[in-house]
């Protein structure tokens, strides 16, 4: 074996929290996946030093909440979804207002403080409809935050409202949206999204929503679905892409404020601290950007696009590298509902140090054939069995009670 001593320069710059580039995350990408998720782990535990007064790294966190799919009517045909319906369908819906009620109560009954609300791109819904939905949540249940479309859904909305983006978000926002889910990221290259996608937004649809609703002081988070058609490279791209649209948004906003804003939330109430209100009643931070990255991989049953899965060992080595990669955001959320529970547990220890959501309710992965389900007191488990200590969170990683 040649020794190759820039390799030596390389590890250490990982090491020491040091910026990396797209050759050198292609470098580390070949690492052996224990000396990758050490790495991984080190450039965690400095993001997370700081964060809950000097506790970021003896704390792993969690939230409750439930996805509420609104439509399953959808006119973009994805070939990795196995969710979408057409008009017509016998199982295609819109959801009513009772029902959404009845989630949400069930949601609140569970301690939950948040809905992730996405649906498919339907035709027919109007702008009033939507705003209907998000002000009659806002009112009823002024204690839930509603986490909702993502970019593609709100392209899709620019198309059939024939209104701005900027003025989409801000009537939104008004009528009572907390936050921006990552939804729809897949691969931020363009010649993969044409191949998985193609009637779905581009790569710059899907970043200029990101940059519009973080400028409204919206914050969202970020997500990537890899294994199928798209080479390692392009998952580099993306990762860059997601990189330099948080150093946009978080210009001139200094580093400790940026990576660590969270106060604690105490359960009932809708203001921190360290928080102001903004419209619609959601506590404002001191900045906005993404709040979390969360991988995961392509689920392929009952879908139309056939491509070669990757399995575990894929997942881990893409957390790790995301961890080092993306050095200007926080969190990295687990994607058990894809890996199951004990690879959701074993990726504590390769970057992640957030278990994501005990999912009330999921439909779409499900929908692709992987049906893992977690409580709280099994979340709890997996993350004390490590030496952590179990917190739920909010959305902006504020700890709960």
């Amino acid at each position: 074996m040649i020794y190759d001593a820039s390799l030596d320069g390389l590890l250490q710059k990982a090491w020491d929290g040091k910026r990396i580039d797209q050759a050198e995350a292609l470098r580390l990408y070949h690492l052996p996946l224990e000396e990758l998720g050490t790495l991984a782990d080190r450039r965690r535990h400095l993001a997370k030093g700081d964060a809950y007064g000097g506790r970021g790294n003896e704390i792993v966190t969690y939230i409750v909440d439930r996805n509420v799919n609104y439509t399953n009517v959808c006119n973009v045909y994805c070939k990795f979804c196995a969710f979408y319906r057409v008009e017509g369908d016998d199982d295609a819906y819109v959801i009513t207002l009772e029902e959404m009620d009845k989630k949400i109560e069930e949601t609140i009954a569970l301690g939950g403080t948040q809905i992730l609300m996405q649906g498919g791109h339907h035709p027919k819904l109007t702008k009033q409809w939507y705003l209907d939905l998000l002000h009659h949540i806002r009112s009823k249940f002024p204690q839930i935050n509603i986490h909702g479309f993502s970019p593609s859904e709100f392209v899709h909305f620019r198309e059939v409202f024939n209104e701005p983006l900027e003025q989409i978000i801000r009537d939104f926002h008004e009528a009572g949206l907390g936050s921006i889910p990552g939804g729809g990221g897949e691969i931020l290259v363009d010649r993969v999204r044409k191949r998985i996608s193609p009637l779905k937004a581009m790569s710059d649809d899907w970043l200029e929503v990101m940059d519009v609703a973080h400028r409204l002081g919206l914050n969202s988070s970020a997500t990537m679905m890899f294994g199928h058609v798209e080479t390692v490279e392009d998952r580099v791209e993306h990762l860059e892409r997601i990189r330099a649209q948080q150093d946009k948004s978080r210009a001139g906003v200094p580093p400790a404020q940026a990576l660590h804003p969270a106060a604690t939330l105490q359960r009932g109430s809708n203001n921190a601290v360290e928080t102001t209100a903004m419209a619609g009643g959601t506590p404002a931070l001191p900045s906005a950007g993404f709040t979390a990255f969360i991988a995961w991989t392509f689920q392929a049953e009952n879908t139309k696009l056939k491509a070669p899965t990757v399995g575990a060992h894929e997942y881990l080595r893409m957390q790790a590298l995301s961890r080092i990669y993306l050095d200007n955001i926080p969190n990295i959320q687990s994607s058990w509902v894809t890996q199951g529970l004990d690879i959701g547990q074993v990726a504590l220890k390769y970057g992640a140090n957030d278990l994501g959501s005990i999912m009330i309710e999921e439909n779409v992965v499900s929908q692709a054939g992987t049906t893992f389900r977690m409580g709280v007191a099994d979340m709890q488990r997996l993350i004390n069995d490590l030496g952590y200590e179990p917190r739920q969170r909010d959305n902006w990683y504020r700890l709960v009670g």
